[in-house]
């Protein structure tokens, strides 16, 4: 762990100042009734409030910004709350902040002078111009017609990052305290023209893939687990790929460590299932694959089936 990552980690129930007028709430957490589940649900990419002063920053109209954006994800999974488990969904854009980045994931090609010696400067993520601070939209245009400052960048870290993961952390740290585990699933949608395996191709499949599960090639969440939520929604007739193409990001990978009772997987919905992906409209379909979520949730989200999952897993592997 580099300092930069040892600082956010002592550090992340602190925050500065709003930097926006309009992110003067940075995220909302949908509480249930009664918390019966040991399930956590965090929708990071589908804020859709672009502030006024981020709009003047960038010559990019907002139809095109919210391409980056999982349009309605929070929506989707908006059932949470009836099965006794929290939703925490970010009100920010991803084009402003992406928050399934590592804090310091920063672009050297979109700050003025130099970066901290903390700063990620050479993931892949940041090559692509994909970091902590987006340089660009899904379609690789620019999203600033000039640089920031580093201080902009940081005062957006401070105020919008690290609390988004201080109460996600504080979720998942009441869910093992309440029922001894916590499982975490992490919300999110990919592009239909995307959604495609690479290997299909040369089986002669070209179905376009409805739901990627990522639970980072195992090390994430229990294997079991992840078993009966694909399963059941391979039962419901959707086409269903495990990580591939896409394996979870950088918050699957930080909370998932299933040796310590925490589990994360990470769900992408095909947004041509629910939603119209030229005029950002919800669909016929909405209403249906929002209910079969509900559904494929319902089946792990309690914790006496739950404890059986993971119980039973681990005796097949005493034996």
């Amino acid at each position: 762990m580099n300092d930069g990552m040892r600082e956010w980690r002592e550090t992340n129930s602190t925050a500065t100042p709003c930097c926006e007028p309009e992110f003067e709430r940075a995220f909302d957490i949908i509480e249930p009734d009664a918390l019966v589940s040991p399930l956590v649900f965090s929708s990071p990419h589908s804020g859709r409030i672009y502030p006024a002063r981020f709009l003047a920053a960038t010559p990019l109209d907002a139809a095109t910004l919210r391409r980056s954006e999982d349009a309605y994800v929070d929506d989707l999974f908006a059932s949470a709350s009836s099965l006794g488990a929290p939703l925490l969904r970010a009100r920010f854009p991803r084009a402003y902040l992406d928050l399934n980045r590592e804090p310091y994931e920063l672009d050297p090609k979109l700050f003025d002078g130099g970066l901290p010696s903390f700063a990620n400067t050479r993931s892949l993520r940041v090559a692509a111009g994909l970091g902590t601070i987006p340089r660009v939209v899904a379609d690789a245009r620019e999203i600033y017609a000039s640089r920031l400052t580093l201080e902009e960048g940081l005062r957006r870290i401070d105020s919008l990052y690290k609390p988004y993961h201080a109460a996600l952390r504080g979720l998942m740290e009441r869910a093992a305290a309440h029922f001894g585990v916590a499982v975490l699933i992490d919300c999110h949608s990919m592009p239909s023209t995307g959604a495609r395996d690479p290997l299909l191709s040369t089986r002669g499949d070209k179905r376009r893939i409805d739901f990627v599960i990522g639970d980072r090639y195992g090390a994430s969440a229990s294997t079991g687990l992840v078993d009966i939520v694909e399963d059941r929604l391979r039962g419901r007739g959707y086409h269903v790929m495990r990580n591939r193409p896409y394996a979870g990001g950088f918050i699957t990978e930080h909370y998932g460590k299933p040796a310590g009772g925490w589990h994360a997987l990470q769900i992408e919905v095909s947004r041509g299932l629910y939603m119209d992906e030229s005029t950002l409209q919800k669909n016929e379909r909405f209403d249906a694959v929002a209910r079969d979520l509900a559904d494929v949730m319902a089946v792990v989200a309690r914790h006496e089936d739950l404890t059986e999952i993971l119980g039973g897993e681990r005796r097949a592997a005493a034996e």
